[in-house]
């Protein structure tokens, strides 16, 4: 279990040094990235807040940095588009797939699966869902797909040490982000790495 972000080609960015990934693909997010990968996935989860602003949330700045950043800095709700992929490394078998509109900030999902309603989508297209049976999670690639969808069931002690390791890599990643931005966003180091924190649903690094 990994988190991953979902990316898009940025060929024209050039507000802060980020690596090149194919569009469309996903980077897993942990605290072993390059500076250029942390630069990569600040400048995705700022894009995807990149909205037209609330009147609540102040006039955006008008340098391309300040406009840039202004929606990851002021939105209440932030968003980040990836989740929590599944697969085996063994078979190369993807069982847990982040569709569209899913998004990291609601990786506690997985939670509800293991102590709560015990049923969890994350997103569309495909339609990935973990249903908690008993002591056991059943992980379903494409619960509306043809028959033959790629599923696996492991026991909830199983599932609950794998998102505790994806939850760190997340923390991990956001100290890494932190110590990234105070040399590459100085003046906004502390309240970038403030929103990544709350993008990512995680207490704010120390």
């Amino acid at each position: 279990m990994q988190p991953v972000l979902e990316i898009f080609a940025a060929d024209d960015f050039d507000l802060w040094p980020a690596g090149e990934h194919e569009p469309y693909g996903y980077l897993v997010l942990n605290g072993e990235l390059t500076p250029a990968e942390v630069g990569t996935a600040v400048m995705r989860i700022a894009d995807c807040n990149d909205f037209e602003p609330e009147e609540e949330q102040g006039p955006c700045p008008t340098d391309p940095l300040g406009t840039f950043l202004h929606g990851l800095l002021t939105m209440p709700d932030l968003f980040a588009a990836g989740g929590f992929r599944v697969s085996d490394k063994t078979t190369d078998t993807v069982f847990v797939e982040p569709g569209c509109c899913n998004g990291l900030e609601t990786w506690r999902d997985w939670l509800e699966v293991l102590d709560g309603t015990g049923c969890s989508y994350f997103g569309h297209d495909p339609s990935s869902v973990a249903e908690r049976v008993g002591g056991i999670v059943r992980l379903t690639l494409d619960a509306h797909g043809a028959d033959g969808s790629p599923v696996i069931e492991l026991s909830v002690d199983q599932i609950r040490r794998l998102v505790a390791g994806a939850q760190q890599d997340l923390q991990d990643f956001l100290s890494l982000a932190g110590t990234w931005a105070e040399q590459h966003l100085p003046a906004h180091a502390a309240a970038v790495t403030a929103a990544l924190s709350r993008a990512l649903d995680l207490a704010p690094t120390q």
